[in-house]
């Protein structure tokens, strides 16, 4: 006991080691985030004395805080199409192995390694007037005409989807794969069908992965800027692109600082309830 006692104090760093091994994670953080966001934030009150108009604004120009709205309706619609079209492939990439695994894995990856920026206009190749859909659709006596598929909140959805996907499939795929196989097999020993199981037994138990991946896409999704800007056009704004219209085109610093402040508060405030609903979702 005390071998074993020894073995496992051995592992540990002491406090002061361990802070001095964060301390440069610590300080990068702080320059190029927090500084940056508290420096934005005081701008948006102090300008230069201190004033609410800018955070006035948002909340009596409705223009804005339907923006607001519609990035979080349009996040949580991504988060759950992600979860329904990648749970399934993460379900598959825990049952193969060999060489169809890293085949399915490489399918996964290798999306996630190319740009965002690329993505975004492979889906303006395939979605525009003479893209691939259209062009196809038409070739085949589907439509007479081209349909408007891009600049619209369909193709919003659709490319955030494609993009984000991976942050969903991989926390599920570590889950699905930390569960053992004797479980399922015992559940089925006891009468339990294949649907069944999958009900009772994986997905309880890959509950982890599902919160961890919602999560993920849930937030990115909420501040995703480049996809949104090239799909979804002027017509669809999010409230990053409106952020990023405040910056570059109008150079309204302050109002810009509102406006990532009020997105802040309302990225903790979700965050903070999907953390309650997570720890009632353990309860139960």
């Amino acid at each position: 006991t005390v071998a074993a006692t020894d073995r496992a104090t051995a592992g540990q760093l002491s406090r002061p080691a361990s802070l001095t091994l964060a301390l440069p994670l610590i300080l990068l953080l702080g320059l190029a985030f927090l500084l940056p966001v508290a420096k934005l934030l005081w701008g948006s009150v102090f300008t230069p004395s201190p004033t609410a108009e800018n955070y006035l604004r948002i909340v009596q120009e409705p223009i804005f805080l339907k923006i607001l709205l519609r990035t979080v309706q349009t996040a949580a619609v991504v988060t759950c199409l992600a979860f329904v079209l990648g749970y399934p492939v993460a379900l598959v990439m825990s049952k193969l192995g060999g060489r169809a695994a890293m085949l399915v894995a490489a399918c996964v990856l290798i999306p996630l390694w190319t740009s965002v920026l690329v993505r975004s206009y492979a889906w303006i190749v395939l979605l525009q007037r003479t893209g691939v859909v259209n062009s196809t659709l038409m070739s085949w006596g589907v439509i007479n005409e081209p349909l408007k598929l891009i600049y619209t909140e369909g193709a919003v959805i659709v490319a955030m989807t494609h993009v984000l996907m991976p942050y969903m499939i991989l926390p599920i795929f570590s889950s699905l794969r930390s569960i053992p196989p004797e479980l399922d097999r015992a559940a089925r020993n006891l009468g339990a069908g294949p649907w069944t199981s999958f009900i009772a037994v994986t997905l309880p138990l890959s509950l982890p992965g599902i919160y961890a991946g919602s999560i993920m896409v849930f937030i990115l999704a909420l501040g995703f800027y480049v996809t949104p800007a090239l799909v979804g056009g002027p017509q669809n704004l999010t409230i990053a692109t409106l952020i990023g219209q405040q910056t570059t085109e109008l150079l309204n610093w302050p109002f810009a600082g509102a406006l990532a402040g009020v997105l802040l508060v309302v990225t903790l405030g979700l965050v903070g309830l999907f953390r309650r609903f997570l720890r009632f979702g353990k309860g139960a």
